[in-house]
């Protein structure tokens, strides 16, 4: 689902890249947000995997924050 909401924002025609990468974090914060504590391991590593797939499209529009999202990301 994720790599389809991705490719759908990234093939956006209509809106700039600010708008598309506020999109993409928009998609991350909500990923993270539906975790709680009772969330297992196997969540928590699905939604750290995803959200790599969000920060590699991010670099795609901006190469700086997209490596700077990828190097600091617990």
């Amino acid at each position: 689902m994720t790599d389809y909401m991705v490719n759908k924002i990234l093939n956006y025609k209509t809106i700039s890249d600010k708008d598309k990468i506020n999109r993409l974090l928009e998609l991350d914060a909500i990923m993270y947000t539906n975790l709680g504590s009772d969330s297992t391991k196997a969540d928590r590593y699905e939604t750290k995997k995803k959200s790599r797939i969000i920060y590699r499209a991010i670099k795609v529009l901006d190469r700086d924050l997209g490596d700077m999202l990828l190097i600091n990301q617990c």
